[in-house]
């Protein structure tokens, strides 16, 4: 029997690509460059599937194939906003992606952004390398105490709870979390949280707050100019979930004003591509989307992703088909 012909859009952790290639006809994209819309339609031409990422920009152009060979797009990530929903439907196409893996691993790199941006790390580390650092003092870099603070949640998912019980049970924190659904009593009981109304309201109790939702519910980022007023002036945004949900360049204005007292991200608008506004701010910590980025939680992604595929070829409905 004919195998499947499979491509992978970019690099993969080597022990799935090992799978991959031993139960389909499987074409590696070595180089790891991001596919353009014209070799997206060839592949969609050529392959039974395609194993895209959040890199690969699957819009109504790219999808414009009426003779595709392609059934099913089974993505490598949570989020499937590059995929055009409408065109793949028009396409007959299915679309998997990869829930709840990241969760434990973004629990944890939040975590890490938030002790971060509250005790200065990346300025200390500059001010280290760049050889400024002469004696210790009193009051250098004074940073913010975490244990014991509030820490507001918008999103309350997998991530999200998992965030709050490291914050809760490691630091002693108090959290406050607010989500488009009324989250059970017994789950909030769990961390000792309660839940805001809604983020207008949640935003003036909390000295930390950590992005967990999936996406902004209008054209609007989530976080602008009105509700970084609404923060204390000494509170601190994380933002480790979609870069478009936070105005970049309303917080850059906050920042260089210190309405609020900083903020880590670890996602933007149009990354790669940085706001160099915000390279010019201390009180910001960066770094290059990293949330999910460990070797244990990759490979899952990689094989739940092998699991949707193996039950699309096999006449099942894939577990986490979105489309």
């Amino acid at each position: 029997m004919t195998r499947p012909t499979v491509l992978v859009t970019r690099r993969w952790p080597a022990a799935v690509e090992a799978v991959l290639s031993e139960r389909y006809d499987t074409v590696l994209n070595t180089c790891d460059v991001p596919l353009s819309p014209a070799e997206i339609r060839r592949a969609l031409k050529t392959f039974d599937a395609v194993l895209p990422t959040v890199t690969d920009r699957l819009d109504a152009e790219a999808l414009d194939v009426p003779d595709a060979r392609t059934r099913i797009l089974a993505n490598f990530g949570y989020g499937y906003a590059h995929i055009c929903e409408p065109a793949a439907r028009q396409r007959g196409l299915t679309v998997t992606n990869t829930p709840d893996n990241p969760s434990e691993c973004t629990a944890d790199f939040s975590m890490m952004l938030l002790l971060m941006a509250g005790r200065r790390a990346c300025e200390g580390e500059r001010n280290l390398r760049a050889g400024n650092w002469s004696r210790w003092c009193p009051d250098h870099l004074i940073g913010t105490r975490v244990s014991g603070k509030t820490l507001g949640i918008i999103g309350f998912g997998n991530a999200g709870q998992e965030l709050a019980r490291r914050a809760h049970y490691g630091f002693g924190m108090r959290i406050v979390v607010q989500d488009e659904e009324r989250i059970d009593p017994a789950i909030l009981e769990q961390v000792d949280a309660t839940q805001a109304k809604d983020v207008d309201d949640l935003l003036p109790l909390c000295d930390f707050v950590s992005l967990h939702c999936a996406e902004a519910r209008s054209n609007e980022p989530l976080i602008g100019a009105r509700r970084l007023n609404l923060m204390k002036a000494d509170a601190f945004l994380i933002n480790t979930a979609r870069g478009d949900l936070v105005d970049e360049a309303a917080l850059v204005h906050a920042l260089i004003f210190e309405t609020i007292g900083g903020a880590a991200l670890d996602v933007f608008v149009r990354e790669p591509r940085i706001n160099a506004d915000l390279l010019n701010c201390d009180n910001l910590v960066l770094l290059p989307h990293l949330g999910g980025a460990t070797r244990e939680n990759r490979e899952a992604m990689g094989f739940r992703v092998l699991e949707n595929l193996s039950d699309f070829f096999d006449g099942r409905d894939p577990r986490d088909r979105v489309i």
